[in-house]
């Protein structure tokens, strides 16, 4: 039996009350891998090279430090 075959078969046991957690986790892996832009892959091997900035810190502290720059 695949693991398609298996799924169906388990959702059939799934009682109703508890489908809507189901069907809601189906939807997000059912959504594509985003190949990144040639952008974020610089950036990726950037970090990966010892460069850029990691951040740490809140959403305000983020925005603070952007504004600033």
């Amino acid at each position: 039996m695949s693991n398609r075959d298996l799924a169906k078969s388990l959702i059939d046991q799934i009682p109703e009350s508890r489908l809507f957690y189901v069907v809601s986790y189906l939807q997000g892996a059912a959504v594509p891998d985003e190949t990144p832009n040639a952008d974020t892959i610089e950036a990726f091997e950037e970090l990966e090279n010892g460069g850029g900035h990691k951040f740490n810190g809140t959403t305000d502290q983020l925005f603070s430090e952007l504004m600033e720059g």
